[in-house]
């Protein structure tokens, strides 16, 4: 208890001394780790009528079937069972995310990750075990941190499920799939993303939420869904930050510095 009180009034005494400001556009705001109303209102999240399978918003509930459904996932479900996302990937998401994948903006992940929880409350169930999209040794050394585990150990601590940073192994490096075709994605996939053989025992049998920054073609959503069900996973669903609109070309990794704020 008394802990608690003294880290209420460090965080006060660190709000005098450094006001807190927005993530976007460092405008004032009442807590640190928020955007300003202005910005906020630039996002936009993903609300119903959505896919239930890739969370893509619909222009209307009639284009939602009645299993939940877009047309597309209609005809051909993903291989996991549920998709969720905060935003949409536009251009104050993509700010926020990008700051956080390349410029060290960490504090990032906090928001992204509480608006995660309140997108994804249906998938984040007591026994579910959250396992975050892995990045290839030589990209993780180039940035130092995977921001998919960031946001699944910040999504850890908001709902106490088991995060398990490492269940997932990237065997190779990939190019970025977002202008392959379909059949170019695949080949570029193959053999990609493995499970790591000492963290069977944590997911088998369970559901994984698997964690992400964004999807956009599901590409690699898919090898991972697929080596975590060969691995004995009982299901698998997806949780991101941003979802990229199916129809838009969207140059996902644009460096974070050509941005605009």
């Amino acid at each position: 208890m008394v802990g608690k009180y003294a880290r209420k009034i460090g965080t006060a005494a660190l709000d005098v001394l450094f006001p807190p400001t927005c993530l976007l556009c460092n405008a004032d705001v009442a807590q640190a780790g928020l955007v300003c109303t202005d910005c906020f209102g630039r996002l936009h999240p993903v609300v119903a009528p959505c896919c239930d399978a890739c969370a893509t918003p619909q222009t209307a509930q009639a284009y939602i079937g009645v299993d939940g459904l877009c047309p597309a996932c209609e005809r051909h479900h993903p291989l996991w069972a549920h998709a969720r996302a905060a935003f949409l990937y536009d251009q104050a998401s993509r700010d926020l995310i990008l700051q956080l994948k390349y410029a060290d903006r960490l504090e990032n992940a906090r928001f992204l990750a509480n608006r995660m929880v309140q997108a994804g409350q249906d998938l984040l169930v007591s026994d579910a075990v959250l396992v975050p999209v892995p990045v290839h040794r030589w990209r993780l050394i180039g940035r130092r941190y995977n921001q998919a585990a960031i946001l699944a150990w910040a999504l850890a601590r908001r709902t106490g499920l088991r995060c398990v940073p490492d269940a997932l192994v990237r065997r190779k490096a990939t190019s970025r799939l977002a202008s392959f075709s379909p059949q170019e994605r695949k080949a570029e996939m193959v053999d990609a993303i493995a499970v790591h053989g000492g963290r069977l025992s944590e997911f088998a049998g369970r559901s994984v939420v698997l964690v992400d920054d964004v999807l956009t073609t599901g590409a690699t959503a898919t090898v991972c869904t697929q080596v975590l069900l060969d691995a004995g996973a009982a299901s698998v669903s997806l949780l991101v930050a941003g979802r990229v609109p199916a129809q838009k070309e969207v140059d996902l990794d644009f460096p974070v510095m050509e941005t605009t704020m």
